[in-house]
């Protein structure tokens, strides 16, 4: 159903005169044909004896051309599909310099079957089959259209950024059609064969450094020309406008005041460059940052949400466009590259979080961020609640409110970042979540393919991967046309398993294994030709910044429109030892980086383990950030009969009871303790008399928390800690960034802190 102001949606595309005269010049040449014969026959057999012989010799040069990847994919998608064929046949005649018509007569019939969700569907009122999170997708995914909108969508409840002019507080805001550039330029970006060469190497030059507003003595660093200046005055700052006043409305109501140069604001703007961004120092919300995790999820979620819905007004609009002319083939009509408007599946936004209590903030906020007029109604709500939610939510996690409604303190003896994060909270890891918007509603738990987007942890995808290997029947294809990944929380997923998420990283934007419903003739030509992941953004948010994050962002974010990363000076976190301890640093020297874990082996079994081993009194504990490296480490104590226990990632909760009662009593002389089990468990040791970091942790806050376990009543209190030049992004972290930079450098090999 075309909607009422389809002349002012048409208005930024090329004019349907040429559809008329297409239609006009086909009447003709059928006027002027014999009807051979009143059976039907094939499309060989209507052809003239030219145009026979246009398509012997076109097909013979075929026979000649390497395949394209775009070759291949039709071939493997619809080798029998009408639709297709003539698609592929029409695009070699291009390639070859002849008209669409040369060699080939259009059928004057129309392929019923060839993608006929995805011209008029009926999705949006439809009853898709719910899908759990241990349920596998059903057989009915393969008809779901990538970019299905039901007739209600259709009707006349979408906006145009042309046609929108909304004002707050008596201002007008800009027309919307100048900010939506960002999106369609982005997305209509040819890339030049320099382009398809240098991307793949993951070389990047960053050319200019600009203050980071609100964050002290951090800088903005990035590969393209600095655009930070020009985006300051820019309302509504590339977002569709009604967005843009509920979110408006938002922020006023929860007492923010100068929206234009709030924090959500500028990283939105960032967000909506479609550069890669790497902010690597955001104060979490379990750690006293709630309001500066909020500002940043706001925007990640904003532009996430924009993105979605330029992306349906842009199917929405081409519908509109194909109802008007339907005495014209379709194919005839889909020949304007104007209608290459879809992926090969409809999600378009991958969200990886760590936990299902943080994947329930943001999914949350996303409802709230969501115009009241097109949240109605949310599907499943009360299941997601149950599934995701919390027991607590407010601010301080160590208030309670009792029955009577009164509130009650609990004393814990945790810290306060871990009762935020574990305390009565759901810490799962293995979960995913379709989320799909139609014009009134919102349905969670939506079928993958046909979700605008997908919330999942690493852990779950890396499973469906794995399924999917084993057997054929299974696939996730539903990550081949993501064109906005972020990675929120990338701190506590480094905590977990990093390479998870390099995997699923890895199998986003890969060529599908089935066509799962999608008419070919519409998808964006960067699909078809294994470009995607050169256009897909991400954004990798984080509260420190690690070697494998650096990696992943350099060599797997591969976007053509550049980059942008924050790059921070520390003061470090010395201060916060409260115990007078000599603090030694010991360098050891490795090559590389992949030479050093056997460097710094070496140097523990030659320098330092030699001092230990023959202790009396015991109470030697060594802290290891890896686990590998813990293995190693244990290993090496078992062949030397050393006597030793250990509080590693998977050790039981019995046995760590055990472990530490022996390490306090002197049976044991040295504990072996892993940060991640530090990070989920939080155990305080007692007895500890010498400590040695075997490598610094990653998260800064340990450092001085495992200090101050130091026995205090000790006389001969002390702390070892290795380290290599390859580690000078947690050291910064730690002693501070002049402090590690000189360290890293001097001659002298031996440093002390007192």
């Amino acid at each position: 159903m075309a909607p009422k102001n389809s002349n002012a949606v048409s208005k930024r595309h090329r004019p349907h005169e040429k559809f008329d005269k297409k239609r006009e010049m086909k009447k003709a040449k059928l006027a002027e044909k014999e009807v051979v014969s009143n059976h039907p026959t094939d499309e060989e057999d209507l052809d003239s004896s030219e145009e026979e012989d246009a398509i012997e010799e076109e097909s013979e040069a075929v026979v000649y051309r390497k395949p394209t990847t775009y070759d291949n994919l039709l071939a493997s998608l619809g080798s029998s599909n009408k639709a297709v064929a003539d698609m592929n046949k029409r695009r070699q005649r291009e390639e070859e310099g002849k008209s669409d018509t040369e060699g080939d007569d259009e059928d004057e019939e129309e392929d019923d079957d060839s993608g006929s969700e995805d011209q008029i569907s009926t999705d949006g009122e439809d009853d898709d089959e719910i899908q759990g999170d241990d349920e596998v997708l059903t057989e009915n995914t393969e008809k779901e259209n990538n970019d299905n909108l039901s007739e209600e969508e259709d009707s006349d409840g979408y906006e145009t950024d042309e046609e929108v002019e909304l004002s707050t507080n008596g201002q007008p805001l800009v027309d919307a059609s100048s900010s939506a550039s960002a999106f369609s330029e982005h997305l209509s970006h040819i890339l030049s064969s320099e382009e398809l060469k240098t991307l793949p190497e993951g070389k990047w030059k960053f050319k200019w450094e600009a203050p980071a507003i609100d964050m002290p003595n951090c800088r903005w660093k990035g590969t393209r020309p600095n655009f930070l200046d020009a985006v300051q005055n820019d309302s509504p700052y590339g977002l569709k406008p009604k967005l843009f006043k509920h979110w408006l409305q938002l922020y006023q109501k929860s007492g923010g005041k100068d929206f234009d140069s709030s924090k959500r604001r500028r990283f939105f703007s960032i967000c909506n460059s479609y550069l890669d961004i790497l902010h690597s120092n955001k104060r979490p919300f379990y750690n006293k940052g709630r309001e500066e995790d909020s500002s940043a999820m706001d925007a990640y979620l904003m532009h996430s949400l924009n993105h979605i819905f330029k992306t349906r007004d842009l199917v929405k609009k081409n519908e509109s466009k194909i109802a008007k002319h339907r005495e014209t083939s379709e194919e005839e009509i889909l020949s304007d590259d104007g209608f290459l408007d879809q992926g090969f599946t409809r999600p378009k936004v991958l969200i990886l979080l760590p936990m299902r209590s943080i994947a329930f903030r943001v999914v949350k906020r996303l409802i709230q961020l969501t115009p009241e007029s097109q949240r109605v109604n949310v599907e499943h709500l009360d299941r997601f609640n149950a599934e995701f939610g919390c027991e607590d939510e407010s601010d301080d996690d160590d208030e309670k409110t009792s029955k009577n409604g009164k509130s009650t303190t609990h004393k814990s003896s945790k810290p306060s970042d871990w009762q935020a994060l574990f305390g009565e909270k759901n810490s799962d890891d293995e979960f995913m979540l379709g989320i799909k918007h139609t014009r009134k509603s919102i349905r969670l738990y939506g079928d993958f393919y046909s979700s605008d987007m997908i919330i999942a942890s690493p852990l779950k995808l890396h499973m469906a991967i794995g399924q999917a290997e084993e057997n054929k029947e299974r696939d996730v294809d539903y990550l081949s046309s993501i064109e906005v990944l972020i990675i929120d929380h990338a701190d506590i997923i480094s905590m977990q398993n990093w390479s998870f998420l390099a995997t699923v990283v890895d199998h986003i934007n890969r060529l599908p294994t089935k066509q799962h419903g999608t008419n070919v003739m519409r998808i964006r030509p960067l699909y078809l030709d294994g470009q995607a992941r050169f256009y897909r953004q991400s954004i990798v948010l984080s509260s420190y910044l690690t070697p494998e994050m650096n990696g992943l962002f350099n060599r797997q974010c591969l976007n053509y429109k550049g980059k942008i990363k924050l790059a921070c000076e520390y003061k470090g976190v010395l201060e916060k030892v409260l115990l007078p301890v000599r603090q030694i640093y010991e360098r050891f020297d490795a090559d590389s980086m992949t030479q050093a874990d056997n460097a710094r082996l070496e140097y523990f079994t030659k320098k330092i383990f030699p001092k230990i081993k023959d202790s009396v009194e015991g109470g030697v504990m060594i802290f290891i950030p890896s686990y590998y490296d813990f293995v190693r480490v244990r290993n090496y104590l078992k062949s030397q009969n050393a006597s030793f226990c250990l509080l590693g990632d998977y050790t039981k909760n019995a046995d760590i009871s055990r472990a530490r009662e022996w390490f306090f009593a002197g049976s044991r002389k040295i504990m072996l303790y892993t940060e991640r089990a530090y990070f989920y468990r939080r155990y305080k040791i007692r007895g500890i008399k010498n400590l040695i970091f075997y490598s610094l942790p990653e998260r800064k806050e340990f450092y001085p928390e495992i200090m101050n376990m130091l026995d205090e009543g000790s006389y001969d209190m002390m702390s070892t800690a290795l380290f290599s030049r390859f580690d000078l992004l947690k050291m910064e972290r730690i002693v501070g960034t002049a402090s590690a930079k000189r360290m890293i450098s001097s001659d002298k090999s031996i440093f002390a802190f007192c």
